[in-house]
């Protein structure tokens, strides 16, 4: 068993930021691309488990996991020494051209958590999201032979060209860069907290699938859609849970019109949620099959090496010999890192003090947050939604007549990250919270005095 030397409290030594911090961060102004975004003054040293310490010596607990990508927190010992062993073998040889075993392991643990009996699934290997999601297009394209792509408002699906088509949640990502992919479509979420198209919370799923329906017939012809790309549980649009009736409902439109359906289980997969994949919820409810034809998976695959992953359905996997390739995809060495992760992921190795393992802790110590969270809506009336699985959770703050309040999700997030909590927003207005899935239900509560005395300075 893995265990870990007892984890430091966040001890605030300077002001922030500084001095170390502020050079640096003048550096990267003068040097690095201007595209990329600093919210926090917080420049990374070293980290231990669910801690950060910067340039400075100032120790933050990790809300954020960047991004949700540091599954196992950071410097797991498990994932260090897999990588180290596999740099000590071979650090790249190129596998659309050569297997590799470590590749071929990694690609049967992967879809051994989505196969069926008699369903058998493949594996293309990337290097990012993005690259993922741009593989599941292109085989949705070329497995029908249709070129209609259907995406969602509030999704995110990278920043590439054919990503940022189907990304619906801000403008910038697309201002300036067109013209962009051609026969993209989007309609909205579910979101049960704001409901589209005049619905309630219970009603959106049906309304969204009739919206669909509508569209089919009077813009988009049904017979010319390759594929809906959706995310399970919307990411960066607010970290939104679909009602449960949704994803089921969404496979049956997809069957009766010779449909692929995508998810993008991009930041809500590999165990965030408590599941394997987010879409995992809703599959069998109440007898009803939401299985995808296609996965994409990356961020927390690996507990921040680079590697994403394609996965379909051998009877969608089509397409022919060098059709898509990447030369750094399925690298050895990430590779290493993700057999690591899902080591701890399954269970196969334990992290001390959570449980059997990893997935299991995200869905106790999850719960364990968001009951905290919900009980904190009774002190704080601007808290307007509380939402999420596992360690997936947003939180939504809003104006007294309901709308979403914005700058005081901004006030929140920096008052927090001033105490030592490193989060990071989405949506209009909501911080997410999405730590690395070894974190404790006493680091947890750590956390949430943190926020709870933030949140109190702003009341």
């Amino acid at each position: 068993m893995t265990t870990l030397p007892k984890p430091r409290q966040p001890e605030l030594k300077t002001s922030l930021p500084g001095p170390k911090t502020a050079a640096i961060m003048e550096r990267d102004s003068q040097h690095l691309s201007t595209s990329y975004m600093r919210p926090y003054p917080f420049v990374p040293d070293h980290g231990e488990g669910v801690w950060l310490t910067d340039v400075d010596g100032n120790t933050m607990l990790d809300f954020f996991a960047g991004i949700a990508v540091s599954t196992t927190g950071h410097a797991h010992p498990h994932v260090v020494r897999a990588v180290q062993e596999q740099v000590t073998r071979f650090t790249h040889v190129c596998l659309t051209d050569y297997p590799q075993e470590i590749t071929t392991s990694l690609a049967e643990r992967m879809v051994r958590h989505v196969e069926k009996p008699g369903e058998k699934w493949r594996v293309f290997f990337g290097n990012s999201g993005a690259e993922a999601v741009e593989a599941a297009v292109k085989l949705a394209r070329n497995h029908t032979g249709r070129s209609h792509i259907i995406s969602t408002i509030g999704s995110f699906h990278g920043r590439t060209y054919g990503a940022i088509t189907l990304t619906g949640s801000k403008t910038k990502y697309k201002r300036g860069f067109g013209p962009l992919l051609p026969n993209v479509s989007h309609v909205p979420y579910p979101n049960p907290f704001r409901p589209p198209l005049g619905a309630t919370a219970g009603t959106c799923g049906q309304a969204v699938i009739d919206h669909i329906e509508g569209l089919f017939q009077t813009i988009i012809p049904a017979d010319e859609v390759a594929a809906i790309i959706i995310e399970p549980m919307q990411g960066e649009g607010g970290y939104i849970v679909p009602p449960a009736d949704f994803l089921p409902k969404l496979r049956s439109l997809c069957d009766r019109h010779g449909i692929m359906l995508i998810f993008d289980e991009v930041q809500a997969g590999m165990g965030r949620s408590g599941k394997m994949y987010s879409f995992q919820h809703f599959d069998g409810q109440n007898g009803m099959n939401c299985q995808p034809d296609i996965i994409t998976v990356a961020k927390g695959i690996a507990s921040g090496m680079p590697i994403s992953a394609m996965l379909a359905k051998e009877s969608v996997m089509t397409w022919p010999v060098g059709s898509h390739g990447s030369t750094y995809g399925g690298n050895p060495v990430a590779a290493a890192a993700a057999h690591a992760t899902l080591d701890l992921l399954e269970g196969v190795v334990k992290h001390s003090g959570c449980g059997d393992s990893l997935m299991e802790n995200a869905a106790q110590v999850g719960e364990f947050i968001m009951a905290e969270l919900k009980a904190m809506q009774a002190e704080f009336p601007f808290i307007g939604d509380v939402r999420g699985a596992g360690m997936f959770i947003g939180l939504e703050f809003v104006m007294p007549d309901g709308r979403p309040d914005g700058k005081l999700r901004d006030a929140a997030s920096m008052a927090m990250f001033e105490r030592g909590l490193l989060n990071l927003d989405c949506g209009e207005a909501v911080i997410r919270i999405s730590p690395p899935l070894i974190l404790t239900r006493e680091e947890a509560a750590t956390g949430l005095e943190i926020m709870r005395d933030a949140l109190r300075a702003l009341k």
